[in-house]
């Protein structure tokens, strides 16, 4: 069987068009950049080996096991990370999320940060990757989220200390910005059932979904530098919640920035300056 008929049966059994080819490419041993290699070489024949490789995949993507599973590897921020089902795949609107993190501490010299949650790391080494001088500690309860983490920032030459732990439970000192992509869906969605090959602890969060997102909010002002940023992502209709806990919380300049689809998706707020 040749490249083209592998994606032509690969198709005619549901599986996504870009699916397949970067299936295909982890099982040729290609990079998933080489989409157009594909196209070019659709008469070159694929190896037993290799198709049947294929086909395994392809049935797992079936049953829903995310493609960054499945090749071992998920694209953030410019950056390849090794990801597996002890963490959640990145998702591209997380990158707004970075990016605002990047303006909060422009013009910070050595800035303190901590990322809550980080699971494979993404964002604490996106943030260490453009801010190489930043402090960055990246917090996560699961042991296993932090090998994945640790592997990441071995690999990528990158330094963030990690820490296991629960949220800013036995956090030390202050920061210049505290970030998070916390679990916010609400237990029983009926979007978990899509989500079932991923760590349920890095999804949902109570009956309103907004159970960590309160008790990070609780505790972040008083981990706070004076004028520093607390920003968190959320789900598409918790902007409003979320505002409200961080006015509450007594933080000031509060406000929700939107990702690239134009969904409300991170909101964040500031501690006083002194004075």
């Amino acid at each position: 069987m040749n490249i083209g008929q592998a994606l032509r049966q690969a198709a005619t059994a549901g599986v996504a068009r870009l699916d397949a080819h970067l299936l295909l490419l982890h099982a040729l041993g290609r990079p998933a950049s080489d989409r157009a290699w594909l196209l070019a070489h659709d008469d070159d024949e694929c190896r037993p080996e290799d198709h049947a490789q294929f086909e395994a995949l392809c049935r797992r993507r079936l049953a829903g096991e995310p493609v960054a599973y499945l090749t071992g590897h998920k694209e953030f921020f410019g950056m390849p990370l090794a990801v597996d089902s002890r963490v959640l795949v990145p998702r591209p609107e997380t990158e707004t999320l970075v990016e605002w993190a990047l303006q909060a501490v422009e013009g910070v010299r050595g800035p303190r940060i901590v990322d809550l949650g980080t699971g494979s790391g993404a964002i604490a080494l996106a943030l260490a990757s453009r801010r190489p001088d930043a402090r960055i500690e990246a917090v996560d309860a699961s042991a296993g989220a932090l090998e994945v983490a640790g592997a990441n920032a071995r690999r990528l030459g990158l330094r963030v200390r990690l820490r296991q732990g629960h949220w800013l439970d036995g956090c030390e000192g202050v920061h210049d910005l505290i970030v998070s992509n916390p679990p916010y869906v609400r237990d029983g969605d009926e979007h978990l059932a899509a989500l079932v090959h991923e760590p349920p602890h890095a999804l949902a969060a109570g009956a309103d979904g907004l159970d960590d997102l309160r008790r990070i909010v609780e505790s972040a002002p008083a981990r706070l530098a004076p004028g520093g940023w607390l920003l968190l992502e959320h789900g598409w209709d918790q902007a409003e919640a979320v505002r409200a806990l961080l006015r509450g919380a007594g933080l000031t300049g509060v406000e929700t920035r939107k990702d690239l689809a134009g969904i409300d998706r991170c909101s964040g707020g500031r501690r006083p300056e002194r004075g």
